[in-house]
């Protein structure tokens, strides 16, 4: 008799599939490339929702190439953030470690963001330009920007206090890295700053959560027969006899989403102004209102449910150049239903 192909119900990726440790991503790595001119790598926003666009595909290669095609996008809003620091990184034997970091002065940061003066360390002796003559003499291996967002700029932020966090610099040398920082330290970036239309980004986020949820939609498990003599919705059994334990590789009920993913090349279709191209729909995005600052274009969908804080990265897996698409018209009817 022919061996039966059985193939295994629910994935035990990710494991452990528990909470996430905050509410935005965490990155855990930015690519490295040969340019020359350095820039930022990374950025943040907060999801509005979704809507579709008509666009004109200008890729030469597609098989839609010069038609008109409809394009759902995610709508991110992409205040500007503001420099609040630079740390440097060295190579030992142990990976990477901290070998300094720069701050703004305690009266900027007091003015700046008073929300966030009780998380940092008190820095009124901080003299700025003696740290940067300190880290320049270090043997650096990668320079990372220290940056804050402005949720006051957000109407539909459900936080007030900005979150602090760290974005990649690439190309040129430390040295030449480290004299960008300097320039910039204090100043306000925004998103073209780091990506441009059309160009491949990663994005970092946390899913929507569902709380404690049984095996069968957790793993996708199949249902027992209805003559089953106890439940339906559970599997058939834990384990073998021999072990005194359950092992970790049998799938059960437990957290289900609210967990950290990581979405590869992801295009930017486009970077506006809601002053230029308004794009708040009849009634206000759903759960999250109207958006006032500057906004992205992302085609597809984006991990999280609206107002989840959404961080980018330079694309790590991609080698593609970027094709811009012409944008011919932005749906803003009512999401709302009516």
């Amino acid at each position: 008799m022919a061996k039966r192909h059985h193939p295994r119900r629910g994935s035990m990726a990710f494991s452990p599939r528990k909470r996430a440790n905050r509410p935005f991503g965490h990155v855990k790595s930015w690519p490295t490339s040969d340019a020359s001119e350095v820039r930022m790598q990374g950025f943040a926003g907060w999801k509005a929702g979704m809507t579709h666009v008509l666009a004109r595909d200008l890729n030469p290669r597609s098989t839609s190439a010069g038609q008109e095609i409809r394009i759902p996008v995610t709508v991110v809003e992409v205040p500007k953030m503001r420099i609040l620091g630079v740390r440097g990184y060295r190579m030992t034997p142990y990976g990477k470690q901290a070998a300094g970091e720069v701050w703004v002065d305690a009266e900027t940061l007091t003015e700046s963001f008073p929300e966030i003066f009780d998380r940092v360390s008190n820095r009124k002796n901080h003299d700025a330009d003696k740290h940067f003559e300190n880290l320049g003499k270090q043997d650096l291996c990668e320079v990372r920007l220290i940056v804050a967002t402005q949720p006051s700029n957000v109407t539909g932020s459900p936080s007030k206090v900005p979150e602090v966090m760290e974005v990649g610099l690439d190309g040129g040398a430390a040295s030449d890295q480290l004299a960008f920082a300097q320039e910039r330290l204090g100043d306000e970036v925004s998103f073209t700053d780091a990506f441009e239309e059309g160009a491949m980004t990663d994005i970092v986020a946390v899913t929507k959560g569902y709380g404690w949820q049984g095996v069968i939609r957790r793993f996708g498990g199949k249902l027992q027969s209805h003559k089953n003599s106890k439940k339906r919705r559970q599997h058939g059994n834990m384990g073998d006899f021999g072990t005194g334990y359950v092992r970790k590789t049998i799938r059960q009920g437990g957290q289900t989403g609210y967990h950290q993913r990581t979405e590869f090349n992801k295009r930017v279709l486009r970077v506006a102004n809601p002053e230029e191209h308004s794009i708040t729909p009849a009634g206000g995005f759903l759960h999250y209102g109207e958006v006032n600052s500057d906004y992205i274009l992302i085609k597809g969908s984006v991990p999280g449910p609206a107002k989840r804080l959404i961080r980018f990265r330079d694309a790590i897996r991609s080698n593609e150049e970027p094709q811009p698409y012409e944008i011919t018209y932005v749906s803003t009817r009512s999401k709302q239903g009516a």
